[in-house]
């Protein structure tokens, strides 16, 4: 899978002092990756833009 130009971006409701984040980089056709924000240059996940926003629809759903 090339990322080659991902833009990463954390959650807005990460907090500041190290702890466990993710990122997201969303400006790509066809796929959005998801990695940890504490191993940049670690494993990434991809997503079909349908199922992650398919995914992040129901965590929001969550109390």
């Amino acid at each position: 899978m090339d990322l080659i130009g991902a833009r990463w971006r954390k959650s807005s409701r990460s907090s500041g002092n190290g702890g466990a984040c993710i990122e997201v980089a969303d400006n790509l056709p066809g796929v959005v990756g998801v990695r940890d924000s504490k191993d940049p240059a670690g494993p990434v996940l991809t997503f079909a833009p349908d199922s992650w926003r398919t995914f992040v629809a129901g965590v929001a759903r969550r109390p």
